[in-house]
This record gives structure tokens, sequence and C-alpha cells, in this order.
């Protein structure tokens, strides 16, 4: 069996046996965390941190978790609505008077967070989504594919600048920078939307799915997936140093499953995690209300979407490209991330899932 470092609390043997299942089975890399109660129960790594097997994969190693960004985004989306600055029922154009061009005028804040806004696809280059003032111009005079707020349509790379644009207007701050001093600082979590060069050395790139090479493109996995006009985004875009520099803030977040799962923990308790309160609990209550429900145009599978997460019953969260999971249970006070640098097919991974299922059997022995 795979070795496995750092912690768990015995009730959750279950979650580092999977995880070196799934080393044993050929992946690189990982980690897993489990909080509950904002508290960590289950905190670890193993494998290695690139795809020659050299580097082990430490304590401190970050990666990019892509789409799971769209947790940290929204989070701090739920914080500006929190404090009164933002409104999810007010025109995007409010804050973004631009935006209004091509048919924009009645788009809605909580059409951006809920895939419903119509924009889904990026049509520009990839170079262009380094630079924020060109990649948000682009999007600001982008007609709408439908009637916003009618259909949803997974919004992968253009989310986070939509969403990031109105905070920007409203703070003055980039998401990478209101993040950081709003969210990660006060909680101390180890997670970057815009990662500096101090920073690389710690960095598991991504490993494409066996048998491809970072020519590897993202892709919907649904098999009714409408044909789509977006720029193919690929492995090597991905691992550049232009992508980690920059602030994608639906899919360029930098961290380890425990950065992320203490993030999300907020959700999970009410908006308070070791003393330090960033949301009200009807701030996180927020996040589960409904905005949409049925078939997603883009991914071509069934969706619900609250404001900026996934809905799954009670749950909510999201997963990025490649494999990462963030989980968040409030009936259960739980959050758990999954990160790793070994990609697999979409339609075939189900590794988040399968540890979800064994962070369940610990919370279970928990609570019996």
């Amino acid at each position: 069996m795979a070795d496995i470092h750092g912690s768990y609390d015995e009730l959750f043997t279950a979650v580092p046996t999977a995880l070196a299942a799934l080393l044993d089975d050929g992946d690189v890399g990982g980690a897993v965390s489990v909080f509950v109660d904002g508290e960590p129960v289950v905190d670890v790594w193993g494998g290695f941190a690139d795809a020659g097997r050299e580097r082990a994969w430490e304590r401190d190693t970050i990666v990019n978790v892509f789409s799971v960004t769209k947790t940290m985004t929204a989070l701090c989306a739920l914080v500006l609505i929190d404090r009164g600055r933002l409104d999810p029922d007010a025109p995007v154009a409010r804050y973004w008077p631009e935006f209004a061009a091509a048919g924009k005028r009645n788009v809605l804040v909580r059409h951006l967070l809920s895939h419903t806004a119509g924009l889904p696809d990026w049509e520009g280059p990839v170079e262009e989504l380094y630079d924020w003032a060109t990649a948000t111009t682009r999007l600001a005079g982008q007609a709408p594919r439908w009637e916003p707020g009618t259909a949803a349509g997974y919004h992968s790379l253009t989310q986070g600048f939509l969403v990031g644009e109105v905070l920007r207007r409203i703070t003055g701050r980039s998401v990478g920078e209101f993040f950081a001093a709003e969210v990660a600082g006060p909680l101390g979590a180890d997670f970057h939307i815009g990662l500096g060069p101090e920073d690389d050395r710690r960095v598991a790139p991504a490993v494409p799915p066996p048998g491809k090479d970072e020519d590897y493109t993202a892709g919907a996995s649904g098999r009714d997936a409408a044909p789509t006009r977006a720029t193919a985004l690929r492995v090597r875009d991905g691992n550049s140093l232009a992508w980690r520099r920059a602030q994608i803030p639906a899919a360029s977040g930098y961290g380890n499953a425990r950065s992320v799962a203490l993030v999300q923990s907020l959700l999970a308790c009410g908006g308070t995690v070791g003393g330090v309160r960033v949301l009200s609990p009807e701030g996180c209550e927020r996040a589960r209300q409904v905005q949409f429900e049925g078939e997603d145009r883009v991914l071509g599978m069934p969706a619900r979407y609250g404001l900026g997460y996934g809905l799954f019953g009670s749950a909510l969260g999201w997963g990025g490209w490649g494999g990462a999971l963030v989980w968040v249970d409030p009936d259960e006070r739980l959050a758990m991330a999954y990160v790793t640098n070994q990609m697999r097919e979409p339609a075939a991974d189900n590794r988040g899932i399968e540890l979800v299922m064994a962070a369940q059997d610990g919370i279970k022995g928990l609570r019996a």
C-alpha cells in the first residue's frame, strides 16, 4: 500500500485508505482533508508532486484546483452581499456600466453566480486570459447566447471574470487581493488566486490522463453536451507560468486540501471558523438558495445551482478539471476537499465522490 502522511481520527480511517488505493492504482499524488465543526479530522497526503515521481508530495505542496476556485470567488461575492455592498438582484450594469452593451442590460448579479447569464464560452485567445482588462472588455462587449435567467450553461472560464469585475468595481481590489485580505488571511489558509514566484517550488503541475500529453484539453463529460465555440484550454496552458501569475478567478486558484477545506468550512459552520467570522449564518444559507434546476446546456447533464455553488441534496460544492473536489455538508458541519495532480477523463473519474463516501462513513461513527 502507498505511504500516506499526515494525521487522521481513527473513525475516519476509510479516507486515508481510499487515498492510498488511488495512489496504488497509478495516481501520481494527492491530498485529502476533512474538517468537522471547523477542525481537521483528516489531513493526509501521499505520492509525488511531479510526473517523473522524483519529488515527494509534501505537507505544503500546492496544486491548481481549476474550477474549485469558483467556490472561493463565490465566497468573496457572498461576503460583499452580507455587507450590503452587493445586491444579487441588481443588474450587473449598476456596478459595471459597460456590461450593459450587446443586450445585457437585464443580466442580474445572481445570473453570473448561477451560470445563467448566457456568456458560457471564452472565445478569445488563451493569452487574453492573462490580462484582466482585455478579458473583461471582451466579455462586456459579448452578446448573451440565451435570454439571461431562462437557462443555464456552465461558465467554465468566464464566470470568474464576470463576478470578479463586479467585485473590483465595488472594492477597488482584484479578487485575489480581496480573498487574501478578507478570507485566506484571517483564516490562515494557504490558498492563492494569482501565485507569486516565491511559491513556484511548492507547485505540483497537472499530469495528463494516462495515454494523453500536455495538449490534452478540457471538455464536458455529459453525452448530451452541445457543440462549443469556446477556445480549447490545454494542460500545457494550465501548467504555464503565465497561468500561475494571472488571476483567472474561475480556474487558477492554488492550494492544498487543507486550505480548501478550511475556507469552505465557513459554509459548514454558519460563517465562523476558529473564532473568525467571515460570513453571517444568513449569508451561508444564501449560497444554498436554488437559482436554477434542470439541464445544463454546456455540460449536457442535469444541474442545480445556488449562488456560486453546485447543489447536491442538502450539500454544496464543486469540482475542478482533473479531479479536485470540495464538498460541504452544513447539516453535518463537514467540509471535505480532495486535490491531485493526476488528471483523469471526466466521465470516468469518481475519485472525489469515493472520498466523500469515505468521509461520510466517519461522520456516522462520530455521530453514533
